[in-house]
């Protein structure tokens, strides 16, 4: 994978994340939230879209300082720390193999899970970023192409998962068993992302 086409799949992602704007902020406020995963999300990807870089530390750094700075709330923080993780684990080339993307997607959750304690079952984002990264590194001998469909498959998975979840962290948590029923916000947004990449 070259770094033009990387950069495309975060295009790809930008697009299909506007398109959903106004069901993540339906999501996010039938669950408990404060309704603006919409409007949070689509900060964070009109910021790295627009991050420059000469290779894929050095734009995945750019990516996770300026969605830093530019975005807000706990999808800035969580966000950040995904990707910052992912340019820790990133060579400093133009192109990857299979192995090399692996390995940055799995830099990638090591990080985020630093950031917050939830995990599978907490109805939030790493219901879906979890089995998704795992399955894309588990297919790594199928090549690029069948890691980003097995992401996107799990991922999906994950997310529907979380309509029959209690939620136990954010705002969200407050309703108890009121917050059973409506997908995590989140796991949605993460889903569609993986489902952009994997188109």
């Amino acid at each position: 994978m070259t770094l033009d086409t990387f950069r495309n799949l975060w295009k790809k992602a930008h697009a299909a994340i506007l398109a959903d704007e106004k069901r993540f902020s339906e999501l996010d406020a039938a669950s408990g939230g404060d309704g603006d995963h919409g409007t949070a999300i689509v900060a964070a990807m009109n910021a790295m879209v627009t991050a420059q870089g000469g290779d894929f530390k050095a734009l995945l750094k750019a990516m996770s300082d300026k969605v830093m700075t530019e975005a807000s709330g706990s999808t800035s923080s969580l966000f950040g720390s995904w990707i910052g993780g992912m340019g820790d684990a990133a060579p400093e080339t133009t192109d990857i193999d299979a192995a090399a993307l692996a390995k940055i997607f799995a830099g990638g959750l090591e990080e985020i899970q630093f950031t917050t304690k939830a995990r599978v079952g907490d109805k939030t984002v790493m219901d879906t970023l979890i089995p998704a990264t795992e399955a894309l590194i588990a297919a790594e001998a199928d090549g690029i192409e069948a890691m980003f469909k097995a992401a996107a498959v799990a991922g999906k998975k994950g997310s529907e998962a979380t309509a029959g979840m209690r939620a136990r962290f954010g705002r969200a948590r407050n309703l108890g068993d009121r917050s059973i029923g409506p997908v995590d916000a989140g796991s949605a947004s993460m889903a569609v992302i993986f489902a952009a990449f994997a188109e």
